[in-house]
């Protein structure tokens, strides 16, 4: 009898313990973890139907008597720099889509919502040459915390230009057609390398923001990001970054080194005192090594491309007929005109995204990094490193430090 009570006793002194406990955590529970961003963020919102420009998602908190969530950290730091906290900038991801991309592009969409924008709820602006279907807005709204845009674009952005030979650029596709270059003998590629090289920050939609993220169909990101990725490049005073650089195919822009050196000749006063032309030329300008940042991924200061600078070289280029006489890319072009008229401490490599376009991968080999961002991809492969790409030429023009482990999956 004595040892049964002796038992309850220590059962009920266990059982007590367990419910200070209980208590003790759910208490601290309540303050330790909080998310961060700079805005509130929607999980609950509905299409505006019938919407050709812009579809804005309703706030969830609206009418509710609840206040944004306002990040309330004096700063932090990302290797080396400083991360100053407080109201988000004007920034969007910027996509160029067709309605039959749906189902590619809510993949990408998201990839970025749960890696990233969950937390910001930064608004995003889709581009269509044709009126976007009820579909393609109501399913790719359902995923975005922020606000979405759809924008129809101007018939003479996506079209031949007036001054433009049809035939002589029917001669050059079918030409490239034969020769088997890629996307030589299509003729809305051209449309959309000279869409986005000279008019899709002229849009009505992307007037209100400063920066935007280029996102397109099919696109993966890899690594949690634990920061607001906008507010990075703005603190930092950068103007242009890049997951992915490689040399373009030369047969499709055999004229376009060419052309810039005759706009330079024309413009030497748009060459910036502390340009960037060694990553893109390796004997001083007089010949282009076709280096340039694989423009599906960007994340830019929509600034740069409204400058004097670049608006006066893309007409020279648009008026020279490269986008349909041969195939100029807005990859190589958005990389020149950064390499010649950009300060090129304003260029950014982002080595802890982790990211894939089909067919490379940029996956962190800093082992740490993969850890801390919870990365999903394998090291092996990636091809930042590889001597074929040209990220290790930035790195030496730049004086820039590899991250540690890249001897292992570089050349």
């Amino acid at each position: 009898m004595g040892r049964s009570n002796a038992r309850l006793v220590r059962f009920g002194f266990f059982a007590l313990l367990l419910i200070l406990s209980a208590y003790i955590l759910s208490k601290g529970s309540s303050t330790s973890y909080t998310v961060a961003p700079a805005s509130s963020v929607n999980t609950n919102k509905s299409p505006v139907a019938g919407s050709s420009s812009s579809n804005v998602n309703a706030n969830n908190n609206a009418g509710s008597g609840k206040s944004p969530v306002k990040d309330t950290s004096l700063s932090s730091t990302k290797n080396g720099k400083q991360i100053i906290s407080g109201e988000k900038v004007k920034a969007t991801f910027v996509t160029l889509a067709r309605n039959s991309d749906v189902w590619e592009i809510i993949g990408s969409i998201k990839q970025i919502e749960d890696r990233f924008n969950h937390a910001y709820g930064y608004d995003w602006v889709f581009l269509n040459d044709e009126e976007f279907s009820e579909e393609f807005k109501r399913e790719t709204s359902r995923l975005i915390s922020g606000k979405t845009h759809y924008g129809l674009i101007p018939h003479d952005q996506w079209s031949f230009p007036e001054w433009i030979d049809t035939e002589k650029a029917a001669q050059t596709r079918e030409r490239m057609r034969q020769e088997k270059i890629i996307y030589g003998d299509s003729i809305s590629y051209r449309h959309m390398c000279r869409y986005e090289s000279g008019f899709f920050f002229r849009h009505p939609l992307m007037q209100q923001f400063d920066y935007y993220w280029r996102v397109e169909p099919g696109v993966k990101i890899f690594c949690d990001i634990d920061y607001d990725i906008f507010k990075f490049m703005d603190d930092n005073n950068y103007e242009y970054s890049y997951t992915i650089s490689l040399p373009e195919y030369a047969a499709t822009i055999p004229t376009l080194w060419e052309t810039t050196k005759s706009f330079l000749k024309e413009h030497p006063n748009y060459l910036n005192p502390n340009n960037f032309m060694d990553w893109v030329s390796d004997d001083g300008g007089v010949s282009y090594n076709g280096c340039h940042f694989w423009s599906n991924f960007e994340i830019a200061k929509l600034s740069f491309w409204r400058s004097e600078a670049y608006l006066d070289y893309f007409e020279y280029l648009d008026k020279a007929g490269g986008f349909f006489y041969e195939r100029w890319g807005d990859a190589p072009v958005h990389s020149i005109a950064v390499a010649l008229f950009m300060d090129k401490d304003k260029i950014h490599f982002f080595d802890d995204l982790g990211y894939y376009h089909v067919p490379f991968n940029n996956c962190p080999v800093n082992e740490k990094i993969r850890l801390e961002k919870k990365c999903a991809c394998n090291p092996s492969d990636d091809i930042t490193w590889k001597n074929y790409f040209c990220n290790n030429k930035y790195y030496k023009l730049k004086g820039l430090k590899k991250p540690e482990g890249w001897e292992k999956y570089g050349d």
